[in-house]
């Protein structure tokens, strides 16, 4: 399929994991991809492989995010998708009782705040154009609590999650479309870190998962390609799911 022919799309987090794997299968569905990342090395690789253009940035620095999307449009004339996708999950995010301070405002700030700056900064372009998809990635434990706390994280994701929801609103009859992506539990890079320093960790939220297995980053991709192409122009201010039915799960299968 090629439902994004000569579409400039704008992925942060681009070197590795969802945002690697989307910046693939939207440049195999025709897209012009913008590769955004602090990881030079990553980014470069992750632009060089989709024939794309590799942007360095700290997605947390205005600065940089109104650098970025100026630029973009500046090259290409518009910007028809963002993809807002880059996070983290430090292992010192754990249970409100031993998170500290500087760790809880560093995951705001690179999981909400960034998401933030990038809404800002990208609207004005599409504003212009009359168009445009937003897809901010959130997570499933917006939706779900769980005893095995990354406090930070979750309050982050929750905080993309209401936050696509009102600007989904806001911005439906100027032709632009937000939605928040809610991963399930995926096989990328960090949840693989996560997971390999707490074994007993990987297997608490496995047996939650009705499909009875982590999703892969190209599952991911593909609803993210659905999301940025006309298949879904009547959608908006969801929160698409993603999940392997952990969210609609009680007691799962044995």
């Amino acid at each position: 399929m090629q439902r994004l022919q000569d579409r400039v799309v704008v992925v942060t987090g681009a070197g590795s994991g969802i945002g690697l794997a989307s910046a693939r299968r939207m440049a195999a569905e025709g897209a012009r991809i913008v590769a955004v990342d602090i990881e030079e090395a990553a980014g470069k690789a992750a632009a060089a492989e989709v024939d794309g253009v590799f942007v360095a940035a700290d997605v947390a620095d205005e600065d940089q995010v109104r650098d970025l999307f100026d630029g973009v449009a500046a090259r290409y004339g518009r910007i028809d998708v963002a993809f807002n996708n880059a996070g983290i999950s430090p292992p010192e995010d754990d249970s409100i009782l031993t998170t500290g301070l500087d760790a809880w405002r560093r995951v705001q700030e690179i999981n909400l705040t960034s998401v933030y700056l990038c809404c800002k900064y990208v609207l004005p372009h599409m504003q212009a154009a009359g168009k445009g998809s937003i897809i901010n990635t959130a997570s499933f434990v917006a939706i779900l609590g769980a005893a095995t706390s990354q406090i930070s994280y979750t309050a982050s994701k929750g905080g993309v999650l209401a936050m696509s929801r009102e600007l989904g609103v806001q911005f439906a009859r100027d032709g632009i479309r937000v939605n928040a992506l809610c991963p399930g539990p995926i096989n990328t890079p960090m949840l693989q870190e996560l997971f390999a320093a707490d074994p007993e960790r990987a297997a608490r939220r496995l047996v939650h998962v009705p499909m009875g297995r982590f999703g892969e980053p190209e599952e991911i991709a593909a609803a993210v390609a659905f999301l940025a192409s006309d298949d879904s122009s009547f959608i908006t201010a969801s929160s698409f799911i993603v999940d392997g039915g952990i969210a609609g799960a009680y007691v799962t299968p044995l």
